[in-house]
């Protein structure tokens, strides 16, 4: 049964929390059970999410574009994970996991043992390095050196005949392994699949993850106010992320004003002024689980246009949650979305992205996948365990604004349950409250003042 129960985010000895033991192990079965059910020999990964799944490593976000290590599992062996120099001899100290396995082929015959994990022959933390992206000159054989290391596995493991899946690769790495005999196809999918129904301790972290953005999400609507930079609010919330302990603040997109229609993807220093529609999405990791929590707000009113789209993207999400259960499908979700042509884009590529959903893990944008440009003829049923993020968007009449709404959710045995806790139900309004000698100002008014007045509006 799914729990959303969060917790401390220390370990404490008078409480079960997060079993890391355990995530390992059921993350690794999930994968080998693909593996087996695909038609390939052995996966290899240099996506670093795919090799977290896979061996439990991490060496830091810093490397995270840079493809610079990689992993193997085979059908017959645990995997091995080639690591950044040092990284290597810190696994072997550090990361017990990978000295052990439960493949027989893989196994010492010679080393003690109790229960079904037995001491490796060799480790499975070992020293290798990629092309940098192609920073060392192809004169150092060093692709050569990568693929001379999976062979040398697959030879091993008696697999070299069959199909090798890679996720990610460089032209240099795939040309040295075709040299070298393998076959490499597309591996990709079998990761996919398995990382798409989230273990207990998964959806414990993923939630966790999202409890720091609510705590984020309440500061920030204390900090906004006319005079605010939208690059301030992104300083703001990393600060609020990283003090709670987050691994890695991936992104937030700060939108504000005249700038939330279209949507650019990306914050900028602009000033956000009176009446302000502003938009923000939210993206860190927790234990390397991610978020992507999008909120909107108004800064000091709302017009009554920027309040209407608010209410339309409200009603879009709302009506997709409901329909979330198990055995419903992606393309029963996009079908209560609006088509591209009703919000101002000429076709379903043009609008992606704005009315859509993603399963959400040890990265964004995982399977499943929401959206008309691709759900409607290739639907994906959802079963119980999926956690992944909707998202709606609607720009507002007057041209001026637009309103972004994102929840998370995990798929229960009878619906689903919304993990992002941060008030969304209706506009807020952030900022100061304005005093006229007559009182407030209105929360609902135009930020063009004579538009307020029967004389502004030509109506006296």
């Amino acid at each position: 049964m799914v729990s959303t129960a969060t917790f401390g985010t220390n370990a404490v000895d008078w409480e079960e929390r997060v079993r890391f033991d355990r995530l390992r192990d059921e993350r690794l079965a999930r994968l080998k059970a693909e593996l087996d059910a695909s038609d390939l020999g052995a996966v290899l990964a240099f996506d670093f999410s795919n090799i977290r799944y896979m061996t439990a490593t991490h060496i830091g976000t810093w490397a995270m574009d840079k493809l610079i290590r990689f992993a193997l599992l085979t059908r017959h062996s645990d995997p091995v994970v080639w690591d950044f120099g040092s990284a290597a001899k810190h696994h072997q100290l550090y990361n017990p996991w990978l000295a052990e396995t439960t493949a027989e082929l893989d196994a010492d015959p010679h080393a003690p043992h109790h229960g079904a994990k037995r001491p490796r022959i060799e480790s499975g933390a070992r020293a290798g390095i990629s092309t940098l992206r192609g920073a060392f000159n192809p004169d150092t054989g060093v692709a050569d050196e990568v693929a001379a290391k999976i062979k040398r596995e697959l030879e091993k493991f008696g697999l070299l005949g069959e199909p090798l899946g890679v996720d990610v690769v460089e032209m240099p790495i795939l040309m040295a392994l075709q040299n070298a005999g393998i076959s490499v196809v597309d591996g990709q999918q079998v990761f996919m699949r398995a990382r798409t129904i989230k273990t207990q301790d998964e959806i414990t972290l993923l939630t966790q993850a999202a409890s720091m953005v609510d705590s984020a999400y309440d500061r920030l609507y204390e900090f906004l106010r006319p005079g605010v930079r939208e690059n301030e609010t992104v300083g703001l919330v990393a600060k609020v992320l990283y003090d709670h302990g987050s691994e890695y603040v991936e992104g937030v997109n700060a939108i504000s004003g005249e700038r939330c229609s279209p949507h650019p993807h990306v914050y900028s220093d602009r000033i956000i002024r009176p009446g302000d529609p502003a938009f923000f999405d939210i993206l860190h990791s927790f234990n390397g689980y991610r978020t992507c929590y999008y909120r909107t707000f108004a800064v000091g009113s709302a017009s009554p246009a920027q309040n209407d789209a608010y209410k339309r993207a409200r009603e879009y999400m709302d009506r997709a949650i409901a329909l979330v259960r198990p055995g419903a499908t992606t393309a029963d979700i996009v079908s209560v979305w609006p088509k591209a042509q009703e919000f101002g884009f000429p076709d379903e590529e043009a609008a992606f992205a704005l009315q859509y959903g993603h399963g959400v893990g040890l990265s964004i944008w995982e399977k499943p996948i929401f959206s008309r440009l691709v759900s409607l003829d290739h639907p994906e049923v959802l079963r119980e365990g999926m956690f992944f993020a909707l998202e709606t968007y609607w720009p507002s009449a007057d041209g001026i604004g637009a309103a972004r709404i994102e929840e998370e959710v995990v798929v229960t045995a009878d619906g689903c349950e919304v993990v992002t806790k941060f008030p969304a139900e209706d506009l807020l309004v952030a900022g100061q409250r304005y005093f006229a000698v007559n009182g407030p100002l209105p929360v609902i008014r135009s930020s063009q003042s004579h538009l307020n007045t029967e004389w502004g509006r030509g109506e006296a």
